[in-house]
């Protein structure tokens, strides 16, 4: 019992460490055997239990009477010093894997107290690691699962909430298409009953008329005012059935309607819904150590691009949903980290990162980071950033060369774009508000002066896509009424009425949209060309679209202040009609890190020719940031080139 004991002292590990050892006389002073190589097992504070091979009977005697000390030298490992030691011999049993095999249990009674507590932190580390390494484990594997099983639900309920929307927008369609049915049904009936009461008018003339004649054609004029009545009766009838319908159509009418408006609530319901998740999915694709948000997601030649005029939309939508320190930065990105060239950003860079993707340099770009900086300098009244604006301003206005004050599209770069002017007229003119300083009205008026000379000056073309060209370019139309405003194109004799009906007429298309899912819808939406002018037929483009419903809304705002009420619904219905199209476009993101959430697709085709020098991104399921910070600015009927008081 007692040995037993003795061996529930010590602790078990489950790995081994070599011990050497040797006899020596029970007073310490002489040496009775060489250095014998065992190992251990068990170890404690007091002792430990050593197994040794092969040992001579004349030592294996000697251990067995406890005739003798033992002198220890202990390697453990991960230990540099060597542990040394003196013991005796508590018990001695053998082994019975063989012949001169033996356990020895060991009590120290010589061990340096610094060497002992080592041993004791090394056995109880043996002994306690492998439970908390499979802890450790079990803990990380338990929490994947259940991030992952999260994911899933998160992913199914993103996608869930895109396939609810189009679902609705889908019944919507059909409900107003029945009441377009009624109401078409309804005119020919009231167009019938008002034939009919046409007829019986005459006839009813024709009676009177009879009434007055001579008294010898009384029996005959009698005979005709009994056909007469007869005739009369009988278009009555028929005029009662065709009320009793034109009833019956106003009940369905009536019926279809409240399903509409139900339909209309849930609809505007998964719409804010769908559109918080796309807010989302440009919070989540935002890098960390940059600040920067890839462009694209799922095109994998451009999908580490963070181009800055997507930077300085997502800044703004930032902005806009006071979220200012992701918007910050962005913002530092640009302060601090990114390179430039000759004043100005290069148009892109890798989010990741922050290097150049691209070492070209565009006005346009560079203006719109400008125009972010304003935005939300404005609306936080942080003007740290306000230098880093008026920078840019100094570099465009050094490109302001031309003699009728147009800006250039970039450092070394000799043509002049409509579009690029639109946003420095925008840009110095949020300068001007902001500092009152007198370059900016300069530099802004030249380039009014400019388009006018240059881009509103053909009455086929109310607007041309730059200097000498006259390519018609969408988004020149969008931004004439967000840059200058519907007030001030009357004022220099443009109508503004005739360049939204221009841009209708020739840029609206309708196509059909294949979903990710394998489904196709129709959407009317926005080309970025005169579908004539490409061979590749019709495509709708999420980003000028959206700029299109802006600009629907503003030219809504300019005659609502005219008291016009008519013609400025008649603007805000297109506009509710094409983000209800917009949203037929909607998808759940691709990747893994965008969890199923809702973004927009770049254009309704991949990888075609816009018209304009460049093609749409690869991909069926490519998530865009511009397509989808403009939606969010025409849901929120946001202007991001006008800054507002």
């Amino acid at each position: 019992m007692k040995r037993d004991s003795e061996r529930r002292r010590y602790i078990r590990l489950d790995s081994v460490f070599p011990v050497q050892f040797r006899l020596i006389s029970l007073d310490g002073e002489t040496i009775l055997s060489d250095w014998i190589q065992g190992f251990t097992h068990n170890i404690s504070k007091g002792g430990l239990r050593l197994d040794v091979n092969n040992l001579k009977p004349q030592i294996s005697g000697l251990i067995k009477r406890q005739g003798a000390r033992v002198s220890l030298q202990l390697k453990m490992p991960l230990s540099k010093p060597t542990v040394n030691a003196q013991a005796k011999v508590a018990w001695v049993k053998d082994n019975p894997e063989g012949p001169e095999r033996y356990f020895i249990g060991l009590t120290f009674d010589n061990i340096n107290p610094v060497y002992q507590k080592r041993i004791m932190r090394y056995a109880w580390t043996k002994k306690l690691f492998l439970p908390f390494v499979l802890s450790i484990i079990f803990i990380l594997t338990f929490g994947l699962a259940v991030n992952s099983y999260l994911n899933i639900k998160l992913i199914a309920g993103n996608k869930a909430l895109v396939g609810q929307l189009i679902k609705i927008l889908q019944e919507t369609n059909i409900a107003k298409q029945k009441i377009k049915e009624i109401n078409r049904d309804k005119e020919n009936l009231q167009l019938k009953i008002a034939a009919l009461e046409l007829r019986m008018g005459a006839l009813e003339a024709e009676k009177g008329d009879l009434a007055q004649k001579v008294k010898a054609e009384e029996a005959k004029s009698a005979e005709r005012v009994k056909e007469l009545n007869s005739t009369i009766e009988k278009l009555a009838q028929e005029k009662a059935g065709f009320q009793e319908q034109l009833i019956a159509l106003q009940h369905k009418e009536s019926t279809v309607t409240e399903e509409l408006l139900r339909l209309d609530e849930k609809k505007s319901v998964l719409e804010k819904a769908n559109l918080d998740k796309m807010y989302h999915w440009l919070v989540v694709h935002q890098n960390s150590r940059t600040g920067l948000v890839m462009s694209f997601e799922g095109d994998n030649e451009i999908a580490n691009w963070a181009f800055i005029y997507d930077q300085a939309l997502v800044l703004q939508t930032y902005t806009n949903f006071a979220d200012f320190e992701r918007a910050k930065k962005i913002l530092d990105f640009f302060y601090r980290k990114a390179k430039r060239q000759e004043g100005l950003f290069f148009n892109a860079y890798y989010a990741n990162d922050g290097s150049p993707a691209e070492y070209i340099v565009h006005s346009g770009p560079n203006i719109w980071v400008g125009i972010a900086i304003m935005q939300y300098s404005q609306k936080t009244q942080d003007f740290k950033y306000l230098s880093l604006a008026e920078e840019i301003a100094k570099a465009i206005i050094d490109l302001q060369q031309d003699k009728e004050g147009g800006i250039r599209g970039g450092p070394n770069i000799e043509w002049y774009s409509t579009e690029h002017n639109l946003d420095g007229y925008a840009f110095f003119n949020m300068l001007y508000r902001s500092t009152g300083k007198e370059i900016y009205l300069e530099a802004r008026d030249k380039v009014l002066n400019w388009l006018i000379q240059n881009t509103y000056n053909r009455s086929d073309i109310p607007i041309k896509r730059g200097k000498g060209d006259s390519t018609i370019a969408t988004d020149t139309y969008a931004w004439s009424i967000s840059a200058i405003g519907p007030e001030k194109l009357s004022e220099l004799g443009m109508n503004p009425d005739k360049i939204m009906e221009f841009a209708e007429e020739n840029c609206a298309v309708e196509v059909s949209f294949l979903r990710p899912d394998g489904s196709t819808v129709k959407i009317k939406g926005f080309d970025f060309a005169p579908q004539r002018h490409v061979a590749r037929g019709g495509v709708v483009s999420s980003e000028w679209t959206a700029q299109m419903i802006i600009a629907f809304r503003i030219m809504a705002d300019f005659y609502h202040k005219k008291n016009m009420t008519s013609k400025a619904m008649a603007y805000e219905n297109k506009a509710d009609e094409y983000l209800v199209e917009l949203c037929n476009m909607i998808i759940s993101s691709p990747s893994p890190s965008g969890q199923g959430e809702s973004c927009l697709p770049y254009a309704s085709s991949d990888f075609v020719d816009t018209g304009h020098g460049w093609t749409t991104p690869k991909g069926k399921s490519t998530g865009c940031v511009s397509g989808s910070a403009y939606t969010l600015f025409a849901y929120y009927h946001y202007n991001p080139l006008e800054l507002k008081d």
